[in-house]
């Protein structure tokens, strides 16, 4: 069994209308399970106004706005007839589902009447948004959902450790492997720092830079990056706060955090000449299953202060790295950042070390262990 006796059919729920973490990923495994000589076929909503280019070919399936004042995305309605003829004539060996959604449920339907293996990847911690929102009574529930939906599948694919422990303690029994996620180590790197950037914002060369580095949306723990921030001010710690990205939580942010300088969307190696920009790179959120971003400030030769949450605790050497903090501390938040503002050679050595620690997340390498996956599952057949 080879790579070129795959065909696999990927359905995602955003694949690249919006752009975040999760897409990229999918793009990027895809464009390698092609270069490996497979068939590759995508279903997912779509918009007129994609945020990229998709790789592989794309097939659009119908779909509503998503409600409660998210309606960036987009909510899948199932299969209907003519993307069940379209998948008949493409004749996919793998199904892949990488969201535990409605378009995700109907596709292992599908999967299941035609006798076809199922491959899952985990993505997000889901049960953690309603918290954001005033619902945190969902969070059961949503577990529950979870649970059922990977255990409903043939083998499930994790970004890192502590995720496949958490599903285990769900109680998901589905055999799990790691698919971690690679970074370009060319954009990522502490090179790319440029002081003249910096100074266009209003940046001085020897003030400490707090970055965030996300969508701008309350899942990723706004609320909590602004508490710290005003418990320094308080405290009198000296700092600066720079902000990259954008979101339908932006002007709610810059309220709680009026002094930020908001850099915007970056994109390539904007992107990385802003992450190299910052000189601590902060991230409370914990809704995050690998940490893309936290790997991208690491590789940027920049320390972290993160949640101890699934993710960050995957990629931070706490006290080598940076520090991770029990995720609402807000004091404990304070102190790690304080620390390493007060103490630049702590600074520097924690991004040199972070820098190191994160050199073996290579796309190329981690996406031969997703295409292996998929070669093994084709060979072991469907789920009995």
């Amino acid at each position: 069994m080879t790579a070129k006796d795959l065909r696999v059919a990927l359905f995602s729920g955003n694949y690249n209308y919006e752009r975040d973490g999760a897409n990229q990923a999918l793009n990027r495994l895809m464009g390698s399970t092609l270069q490996a000589g497979a068939a590759v076929r995508v279903y997912s909503p779509t918009t007129d106004t994609p945020a990229f280019h998709p790789t592989g070919d794309l097939v659009s399936v119908p779909s509503w706005r998503m409600p409660g004042g998210r309606g960036e995305y987009r909510l899948a309605k199932g299969l209907s007839a003519e993307i069940e003829a379209d998948l008949k004539a493409f004749a996919p060996n793998i199904v892949h589902v990488s969201a535990p959604d409605i378009l995700g449920h109907r596709a292992i339907g599908w999967a299941r009447r035609n006798g076809i293996p199922v491959m899952a990847s985990h993505h997000t911690r889901f049960e953690t948004y309603p918290s954001y929102y005033g619902l945190g009574i969902l969070e059961p529930l949503l577990i529950w959902l979870q649970k059922r939906f990977y255990n409903s599948v043939d083998h499930a694919m994790v970004p890192s450790a502590s995720v496949g422990e958490m599903l285990k303690q769900w109680g998901v029994t589905t055999p799990i492997g790691t698919w971690a996620r690679g970074i370009n180590h060319q954009r990522f790197h502490p090179d790319r720092r440029d002081n003249a950037w910096r100074r266009s914002l209003g940046l001085a060369d020897d003030e400490v830079a707090v970055g965030f580095l996300g969508r701008l949306v309350l899942e990723k723990g706004l609320d909590v990056f602004a508490e710290v921030i005003t418990t320094l001010k308080r405290r009198g710690v000296p700092h600066r706060v720079l902000v990259i990205g954008k979101g339908p939580a932006r002007d709610w942010f810059a309220q709680r955090v009026p002094e930020a300088v908001f850099a915007g969307f970056q994109a390539g190696d904007d992107l990385g000449r802003a992450v190299a920009g910052m000189d601590i790179f902060f991230m409370p959120s914990v809704t995050e299953s690998f940490g893309n971003v936290t790997c991208e400030a690491m590789a940027a030769g920049v320390p972290v202060v993160a949640a101890d949450a699934t993710g960050n605790k995957d990629l931070v050497v706490p006290g080598k790295t940076g520090f991770l903090v029990d995720a609402k501390d807000i004091g404990g938040y304070a102190d790690a950042i304080a620390r390493l503002i007060e103490q630049p050679e702590l600074r520097l050595a924690a991004g040199r070390a972070g820098h190191e620690r994160v050199q073996g997340y290579d796309w190329d390498k981690v996406n031969a262990v997703m295409i292996a996956a998929y070669e093994e599952l084709l060979a072991r057949g469907k789920k009995t």
